[in-house]
């Protein structure tokens, strides 16, 4: 059975940084995209960036040059760097991930931007 866990989010001044991660496990295939999504009170989900195996990212122009997305396959692990967060960035992120055996997701990590 396939897992995603986030961590990392928590409440942080706007200008603040966050780091979340995301773990994977039970994959029988390698994921071919992993990616990060967000749903703000009363919004739809958004994507925020995704990866490929190889390493080509995709960043969603909200948070361009602010946020990167990164992985690392040995530890089957994907994170974000956000950087200069803002209060419009305030939503609960989640990780998703796709492979043969289909999509899965996390069950989300809160951020909070405010000051």
């Amino acid at each position: 059975q396939v897992q995603l866990v986030e961590s990392g989010g928590g409440l942080v001044q706007p200008g603040g940084s966050l780091t979340l991660s995301c773990a994977a496990s039970g994959n029988i295939y390698p994921f071919n995209v992993m990616g990060w999504y967000r749903q703000a009170p009363r919004k739809q989900r958004e994507l925020v960036a995704l990866i490929t195996s190889g390493g080509i990212t995709n960043h969603a122009d909200p948070v361009k040059g602010r946020f990167t997305i990164s992985r690392d396959n040995t530890k089957n692990t994907v994170y974000l760097q956000m950087n200069s967060l803002k209060p419009e960035d305030t939503a609960v992120y989640y990780c998703n991930a796709g492979n043969q055996g289909g999509t899965y997701w996390g069950q989300g990590t809160q951020v909070t931007v405010s000051s």
